[in-house]
C-alpha cells in the first residue's frame, strides 16, 4: 500500500495533469500512482452492501446472478486519459441501470422494446415502460480482494507495421472475476412466465458483454449460445502476462490482440494500407478516420483448468530471475458477434473466423513470446541448466476441436490452404465488403503477401525433433549465425521470423482427422529484409540446406 498525506486531497478528486492526480505516469521503478488512487477508494467505501442486495425477490422486484469470466470494467468519462470506475454510493463500484436499459434494450424485438422500455407516442410524448433498471453489483466484498489496477499495452503497430513504439502502457480500474446482481423491477405486479421473458432478454443481452472493452473478453458471462460464431476448446502454456505490481495474470485480450494483428497482416497483402485498417477496424473495433468505430467480432474466453506458475533461471549476475507462466490444461475461446447479423451475413463471418483461427494455430501462438516455440517442450537443453530465460509458448487444440486442425497428408496441403486463404477467402472479403483489391502490399514489414513473407516447413519425428530452435541461440553453419541479427529480433526490435512446431494431423481414407504419432511440422515463417546480408545468407541456407521445404509462395499453379 502506498504512504501519502492524510491531509492531502485524494487523487480521486485532483485534476489528471503532471504532478496531481496524473494516473498514466507509469515508472516501473516506482509504484504507480493508481495503486494509491485504489487505496483511497477502498479506504472511504462503506463495508456494509448496498440495500439492494439484500432485498427480496417479489412480484415487482427480482435479481439475478451472473459470473464474470476474466475482468469487468466500467467507464465513469471522469478522464480523458484514465478509465476510473463508475462508483455508486458508499463508494461501491456498479454498473449502471442506464448502461443496463440500453444493453437491454438492444436484446428486444421492437414489441418488447415499447412495452418493458417504453416508446414515444404519436404527440413526441414519451411514455415509459413497465421496468425500471437498477444497475448492477458485486454480490459481495470479495471484489477488494484482487488487483483492481489494471494495464492497457496497445502494440499492433509494433507488432504488424513497424519497430517506433508509438504507445505506451496505460492504467484503468478493473473488478476481477466478479459475480455482479442485478436487480429489475417492475411498475406492474406481474408472473413468472414474464419474468422468465425479461430474464432471457436480459442473458441475450449479457452474451454480448457488458460494460467496456468487451470485444477483448472484457465484461463477459460464462455462457454465449444466442450470437456464438465459433466456440474452440484449447490448451496451451507459455509466459504469463504481469500487471504493474509485479503479479501474473493470464490475460485473455491476448486471443484478439493475435487475432486482430493477423486480421491486419492479412488484409495488408491484398489491398492498400487505408482500406486493411478499414477493414480490421470494422471487424475487431477501433478508430477510423470518421471515428471509433464497434467492431462485429468480440472474444470471450473461460479457462476451465488453468494453473499460473513460475519460471526460475540465474542472469549473467548470479541472481535468481523468476518469470510467470501459464498452464492451461483447458479452455473455451468463444467467437461472438456483437450485433445482430442476418443467417447469410453470420455464415460469411464464420467462414472468416475459422480461417483466422486455423492460421493462427498453424503458424504462431498467443500471448507472449508468441513468435517462438516453448523451449521446454522442444529444446530442453536450453533450459535445463537453469541459466537461459524462459522463451516461446505452445498452443493446440483440444480433443473437442480437432476438426480445426488442418490435415497435413504431404507438406504442399499447407501451400494450398495459404494460397486458398489469400486468393479465395479474403478476396471474397473485399468484394462482399465492395473494397478495392491491390496486388501492391500495404507498406509494412508483415503484410502478408508473395513478394513480403516465405513458409518454410518440415515433418519433424517427435518434440526431440526441433531442428531450426537451435539456429536462434548457435551457429545454423559454420561460422554463420542469425542470433541478434534483424531476422531474429534483440531487445526494442521485432524480429523477421516466427517458429512453430504444428501438430501433424492427416485425413484418413474416410475422411477422418487422425493425429500422425507423434509427428510434428515445424514451420519457419519468414518476412526477409533482403537488403541484409545475414537474412540472404541465412535463405540461400535453407535453399541448399533441403532439410526445410519452401511452401509458400509457390510459382506451380494449383
Amino acid at each position: 500500500m502506498m504512504t501519502h498525506n492524510a491531509n492531502e486531497v485524494p487523487l480521486m478528486f485532483q485534476a489528471q495533469i503532471s504532478g496531481r492526480g496524473q494516473m498514466q505516469y507509469i515508472d516501473r521503478h516506482q509504484e504507480n500512482p493508481a495503486y494509491r488512487w485504489v487505496d483511497e477508494w477502498l479506504e472511504g467505501t462503506a463495508q456494509r452492501l448496498p440495500n439492494l442486495l439484500t432485498k427480496q425477490n417479489t412480484a415487482n422486484f427480482r435479481k439475478k446472478e451472473c459470473k464474470i469470466t476474466w475482468r469487468f470494467v466500467t467507464n465513469s468519462g471522469s478522464d480523458a486519459d484514465f478509465i476510473r470506475p463508475v462508483i455508486a454510493a458508499n463508494g461501491f463500484p456498479f454498473y449502471p441501470g442506464a448502461s443496463m436499459k440500453g444493453a437491454f434494450l438492444r436484446a428486444c424485438t421492437h414489441e418488447q422494446a415499447q412495452r418493458y422500455c417504453g416508446s414515444k407516442n404519436k404527440n413526441g410524448d414519451t411514455e415509459p415502460g413497465i421496468l425500471r433498471f437498477h444497475g448492477g453489483y458485486p454480490r459481495d466484498a470479495t471484489w477488494r480482494n484482487q488487483s483492481l489496477v489494471d494495464i492497457v499495452h496497445p502494440q499492433q503497430p509494433w507488432q504488424v507495421k513497424n519497430n517506433t513504439k508509438n504507445d505506451g502502457a496505460f492504467a484503468l480500474i478493473s473488478l476481477y472475476q466478479p459475480t455482479l446482481v442485478f436487480a429489475i423491477s417492475s411498475s406492474n405486479k406481474l408472473d413468472e412466465t414474464i419474468w422468465e421473458e425479461i430474464w432471457q432478454i436480459w442473458e441475450t443481452a449479457l452474451e454480448r458483454g457488458i460494460g467496456s472493452r468487451t470485444s477483448a473478453g472484457y465484461g463477459q458471462p460464462v455462457k454465449h449460445s444466442q450470437n456464438k460464431l465459433l466456440k474452440i476448446w484449447l490448451h496451451g502454456q507459455g509466459l504469463a502476462s504481469k500487471l504493474l505490481d509485479g503479479s501474473e495474470e493470464f490475460r485473455p485480450n491476448m486471443f484478439k490482440a493475435a487475432l486482430r494483428g493477423h486480421t491486419l497482416r492479412l488484409f495488408g497483402g491484398v489491398t492498400d494500407a487505408v482500406t486493411a485498417e478499414d477493414l480490421t477496424n470494422e471487424l475487431w473495433g477501433g478508430f477510423k478516420r470518421d471515428g471509433a468505430v464497434a467492431g462485429v467480432l468480440g472474444i470471450a474466453f473461460n479457462s476451465i483448468e488453468l494453473e499460473l506458475s513460475e519460471y526460475r533461471y540465474r542472469n549473467d549476475n548470479g541472481n535468481w530471475v523468476s518469470m510467470p507462466t501459464y498452464e492451461l490444461e483447458e479452455g473455451i475461446l468463444t467467437l461472438f458477434s456483437t450485433c445482430n447479423l442476418s443467417e447469410n451475413e453470420s455464415k460469411r463471418l464464420r467462414t472468416l473466423a475459422i480461417n483466422l483461427i486455423k492460421f493462427t494455430l498453424l503458424l504462431s501462438g498467443f500471448g507472449k513470446s508468441w513468435r517462438r516455440v516453448d523451449h521446454r517442450i522442444f529444446f530442453n537443453d536450453y533450459v535445463r541448466n537453469q541459466v537461459n530465460p524462459m522463451i516461446g509458448c505452445h498452443w493446440e487444440f483440444t480433443e473437442l476441436s480437432k476438426n480445426l486442425y488442418y490435415p497435413i497428408n504431404k507438406l504442399s496441403d499447407i501451400t494450398v490452404f495459404l494460397h486458398n486463404l489469400r486468393e479465395r477467402n479474403l478476396r471474397d472479403w473485399l468484394q462482399i465488403k465492395q473494397k478495392p483489391l491491390r496486388d501492391t502490399p500495404a507498406p509494412w514489414r508483415e503484410a502478408w503477401h508473395p513478394n513480403n513473407v516465405e513458409v518454410w516447413g518440415r515433418i519433424a519425428r517427435d518434440e526431440d525433433d526441433c531442428l531450426a530452435v537451435r539456429w536462434f541461440h548457435s551457429n545454423y553453419n559454420t561460422n554463420a549465425s542469425i542470433k541478434g541479427s534483424i531476422l531474429t529480433g534483440r531487445i526494442n526490435q521485432i524480429g523477421r521470423i516466427w517458429h512453430r512446431m504444428y501438430p501433424r494431423y492427416i485425413k484418413t481414407e474416410d475422411g477422418d482427422l487422425q493425429r500422425q504419432g507423434d509427428e510434428f511440422i515445424e514451420l519457419l515463417t519468414i518476412f526477409p529484409n533482403r537488403e541484409d546480408e545475414r537474412t540472404r545468407g541465412f535463405l540461400e541456407f535453407l535453399a541448399q540446406h533441403r532439410r526445410f521445404t519452401q511452401l509458400y509462395p509457390q510459382e506451380r499453379r494449383l
